[in-house]
């Protein structure tokens, strides 16, 4: 079962939770560890997280993120419910495309 919120620390703005951080499904599963913010910056939009689990990378968009604490995220989906990541996230929607952007960037060779 996950920590109650209340020992998740305070409500976080995404720019500043940590990577690493435990990642929580609403029903208390643990889901993950948070291993990126997929933002754009520039445009200060939150397109969502890159979690690691036991299975693999996997994705929660913005809207399947409930919330972010100084030590947790909380998101609406339990790990096998969310995508894996793919350079064929779905286009179409400003989030998914926003997020394919995002994702592209973190696979391209830097």
């Amino acid at each position: 079962m996950a920590e109650k919120a209340e020992d998740l620390g305070e409500p976080v703005a995404y720019q500043v939770l940590r990577k690493g951080v435990p990642v929580y499904a609403l029903n208390g599963d643990t889901v993950g560890t948070v291993e990126q913010v997929l933002a754009d910056e520039r445009e200060d939009l939150f397109h969502g997280l890159l979690i690691t689990t036991p299975d693999g990378p996997r994705v929660a968009t913005g809207t399947q993120v409930a919330e972010l604490y100084e030590r947790g995220a909380i998101v609406t989906e339990t790990a096998d419910r969310l995508p894996r990541p793919s350079a064929d996230l779905p286009e179409g929607r400003h989030e998914a495309s926003g997020l394919k952007r995002a994702w592209d960037w973190l696979v391209q060779p830097h």
